[in-house]
């Protein structure tokens, strides 16, 4: 397969920038595509060439396939990489593009299907040898079946989307006498945000760690893992702070729990990044997704293994294999990643606007990867997030301390931000000690009002 030459980057702001420095640095040429509110993005001006794909709505612009493909063949690109979101995990997108001699910087479309189906994904984690929490073995419609089942499993349980997530189309059940109207609610929410109303049903784990492993595959049945993330700290099962390694997570399990991950990928003959997550509570490891492209957080697994995550999937993409193996993959200090959401650090109201000043933090071990600049309007119509701080050093000790200063260094003037919210958090002692699960925000925030 050629060396990729020109790059069309599917997506916008901040992780559309960071692919366009990954492409530069290795000599490649890259097209941005924006909606007519991303105009001005910094991506769209440091981008070698720029293609309008339509109005502010996502789906007219950022999600729209033959706008996007039109695109790629008015610039010429012989690739396209879809960054996260909007249609990363489209295994439609991915075929289309592939179906017109372009190079999808991605998994293969097959795995991205299977993966992307929870029930399915659950099915083949289960023959793949990952650790199941127990439940459905698929999709649950009959009431009577659903009783039993949770009779088996022993209450609490959660009824789950099956083409969901974010939250919606998730109930608990306490006991037997919500379970027919709690499946019709995730069935009816499931349809309204997915299009689909199947649900299946898990054990629900009291208070459990959110871990993750990084996989990469060269898609010729050899994978790696580059350790785990501890994504605990979440609001509404949204992410809010990662970092790498897990305070709670040792050695002997990292490598453990690795190794079974990474045979999981080279079995399935997996290409490219992928991030398998589990539900993590007294010592064991409960699958509950895979998701089929990079991720928000990967920042912190570059810093404490030094390796460029983006500038990988492309070299996989032409063919090229994995850089190294998993003997050569070495662990080194404490990363943590803060992302910075234009919003009210108090009620969470979303903050569009003009931003009329911007500073980012520096200094030794501190990244920040935002498309924000002073005079840049914050569209009112995406995700809220507007830059993410990384932060490393040597401890998780040191870390935290470098965060701090980092938060303290960084202004953003003219919407509200998060940012307070973070420089709180980090100031908590319990927080600061490592013994936080996914319930430990929701429930901090709480003692603050």
């Amino acid at each position: 397969m050629p060396d990729i030459q020109k790059v069309l980057i599917a997506n916008r702001g901040e992780i559309a920038l960071r692919i366009h420095r990954a492409c530069h640095e290795m000599g490649i040429r890259t097209v941005a595509v924006h909606s007519t509110a991303d105009a001005d993005a910094m991506h769209v001006r440091l981008a070698d060439e720029a293609v309008c794909i339509g109005p502010p709505s996502a789906t007219d612009s950022y999600l729209n396939i033959p706008n996007i493909i039109s695109a790629a063949e008015i610039a010429h690109a012989d690739a396209i990489h879809p960054g996260y979101g909007f249609l990363s995990e489209n295994a439609q997108f991915a075929e289309i593009v592939e179906a017109h001699n372009l190079i999808w910087i991605g998994p293969k479309p097959e795995h991205i299907r299977t993966m992307g189906d929870k029930v399915e994904a659950k099915r083949t984690a289960g023959a793949l040898g990952l650790p199941l929490v127990p439940g459905s073995d698929g999709a649950i419609e009959d009431v009577a079946e659903a009783k039993r089942l949770a009779r088996d499993i022993g209450y609490p349980v959660i009824i789950k989307a099956a083409s969901g997530g974010g939250g919606r189309g998730m109930k608990v059940c306490a006991s037997e006498d919500q379970l027919k109207t709690l499946m019709a609610q995730a069935g009816s929410e499931a349809k309204a945000a997915f299009g689909d109303a199947t649900v299946y049903m898990e054990k629900y784990l009291g208070d459990p760690r959110h871990i993750e492993f990084q996989v990469f595959g060269d898609g010729e049945g050899n994978a790696i893992h580059l350790g785990e993330r501890d994504c605990s700290l979440q609001r509404r099962h949204q992410k809010v702070l990662e970092e790498a390694p897990s305070p709670v997570i040792s050695a002997e399990q990292r490598a453990e729990m690795g190794g079974i991950v990474a045979k999981a990928m080279a079995e399935m003959g997996y290409r490219g990044a992928g991030t398998i997550e589990f539900l993590y509570e007294n010592g064991e490891f409960y699958f509950i997704e895979m998701n089929t492209r990079l991720q928000v957080e990967h920042p912190v697994t570059e810093m404490i293994t030094g390796l460029d995550l983006v500038r990988e999937q492309i070299r996989i993409a032409e063919g090229k294999g994995l850089t190294l193996r998993q003997d050569d993959v070495q662990f080194r200090g404490h990363a943590i990643e803060v992302r910075i959401n234009a919003e009210d650090p108090a009620t969470f109201a979303p903050s569009p606007g003009l931003v009329k000043n911007f500073h980012a933090p520096g200094g030794m071990n501190v990244r920040v990867d935002s498309g924000l600049y002073s005079g840049y309007r914050v569209p009112p119509y995406y995700d809220s997030m507007v830059a993410k701080l990384i932060v490393y050093g040597t401890t998780r000790d040191g870390a935290m301390r470098r965060l701090r200063r980092a938060l303290e260094e960084f202004v953003i003037e003219g919407i509200r931000t998060t940012i307070p919210l973070h420089q709180a958090v980090i100031e908590d002692p319990e927080f600061l000690s490592g013994d936080y699960t996914i319930k430990w925000l929701e429930e901090w925030l709480q003692k603050q009002q």
